[in-house]
């Protein structure tokens, strides 16, 4: 079972908008949601799901705005948050920022949108996209003999409309993987994790169908492909967009789907491998007299020499009470920034097995300040285009089409820092 009624509260916990799905449920019980929701706060013991007598809310919060589901029966909860979340996507995409303002002004759109989002309770159209082809911002004319719903929505595939054409077929995949690192003072590292999605955005005509073929591991292994001279990744973690057909990928690890039209996500991956940090960090921290503060930083790019990290960002944290800022780098620029308490090293293109310094020296009040906290870590960004951690390859993109067009796939490879910190002694 799904959900009874849909709430949307402001701050104060004051209903600005609601849809009742079922009527089983007295829409007087959220009065009950928001003193709840206090008392629990107070006690420390807040959930996601809080409940009154035999009522259950299930809520999030997005900006000043409380999405509130009820449900008196054992509803599936993880559908009812996808389905908040996914509301919140939906609202975002028509009025661009969710808040309650953007309520007040679309009341109309607003109620249209609760309506076909959810039926009886059960999530229904739910792709902006196609929302967008017959629930639109300039209000309704009415246009006789004209059916306002699309054929898309009772269509098998509901994310694309069908008689698209474009003049050029084309294919574009980013294959973005994230590397998320934590290395301790000793130079051991304590987690490394990529995370990895590939998006497209498609500009086809028709209905075509796509096939996309990656050196998955378990495929190769039960196509007979596996040996030395086929490089292939263990992923873990796979999802996939609503358009991948997961039996044909459960069955052979094919990835089949019909593609929607423009930007989408087409999956997403994880490799819990142990990952050699992209750019390592060295630094020494001296203390003069109580006076003064000499930071020493070493960056090394320990990536293949072929390969150019862009937009590089080593945040150095200083302490709280330093000021009078000097600084000397062998390439970039830094600068202090004293409402964070860090120095921002700025390096606009790292080629790969080169080593750059880069020197601090503060002013220190006389008094010392007793350091009770410990230091926090140097945190990195980095982009590093036309590279993969993993080593994912996209080994082909096949395209069938029933009018037998041709059409080209483009694929574009960019590793970049997710959580990536080093912590210092």
């Amino acid at each position: 079972m799904s959900a009874s009624a849909v709430f949307i509260l402001d701050v104060k916990g004051k209903p600005l908008i609601s849809r009742n799905y079922k009527g089983d449920i007295a829409m007087s019980e959220i009065e009950h949601f928001m003193p709840l929701l206090l008392q629990r706060e107070e006690e420390g013991a807040l959930a996601p799901l809080l409940s009154h007598g035999r009522v259950h809310f299930l809520w999030i919060k997005h900006s000043n705005l409380y999405l509130v589901a009820t449900t008196l029966k054992n509803a599936n909860a993880s559908l009812v948050y996808s389905f908040l979340y996914k509301t919140v996507e939906v609202f975002s995409e028509y009025f661009k920022e969710l808040e309650e303002e953007s309520i007040r002004d679309n009341f109309v759109i607003v109620y249209e949108l609760l309506d076909e989002l959810m039926d009886f309770g059960f999530p229904q159209t739910t792709d902006s996209k196609i929302l967008q082809e017959y629930i639109t911002q300039q209000g309704n004319k009415l246009e006789t003999g004209k059916s306002r719903v699309p054929p898309t929505v009772t269509n098998a595939v509901s994310w694309r409309s069908e008689g698209i054409k474009y003049k050029k077929n084309e294919v574009f995949i980013d294959v973005i993987e994230s590397v998320n690192l934590l290395v301790n003072a000793n130079g051991s590292v304590l987690l490394s994790e990529i995370v990895g999605t590939i998006k497209l955005k498609v500009f086809l005509s028709g209905m075509p169908e796509l096939r996309l073929g990656l050196n998955d591991r378990v495929l190769f292994e039960l196509t007979g492909l596996s040996g030395s001279k086929n490089k292939s990744v263990e992923l873990e973690d796979v999802k996939f967009h609503q358009c991948v057909r997961l039996s044909r990928f459960d069955n052979d690890r094919t990835i089949s789907f019909i593609p929607p039209d423009g930007d989408f996500e087409l999956m997403s991956y994880r490799l819990s491998t142990q990952v050699k940090p992209l750019i390592w960090i060295e630094s020494v921290i001296e203390k003069f007299s109580h006076s003064r503060v000499e930071i020493m930083v070493k960056a090394k790019g320990q990536f293949k020499k072929q390969s150019v990290a862009n937009g590089v960002e080593i945040s150095v944290p200083v302490p709280s009470d330093a000021d009078s800022p000097r600084f000397k780098t062998s390439v970039g620029s830094a600068k202090y920034m004293p409402e964070k308490n860090v120095v921002i090293w700025s390096i606009k293109s790292f080629p790969g097995g080169k080593e750059y310094l880069m020197r601090a020296h503060f002013g220190l009040p006389s008094v010392e300040k007793e350091e009770v906290e410990g230091r926090p870590p140097i945190g990195v960004k980095f982009e590093i285009p036309y590279f993969t951690v993993s080593g994912i390859q996209v080994r082909y993109m096949k395209i069938i089409e029933k009018s037998g067009y041709q059409a080209l796939p483009w694929v574009r490879y960019i590793t970049q820092s997710g959580d990536y910190q080093l912590r210092t002694s």
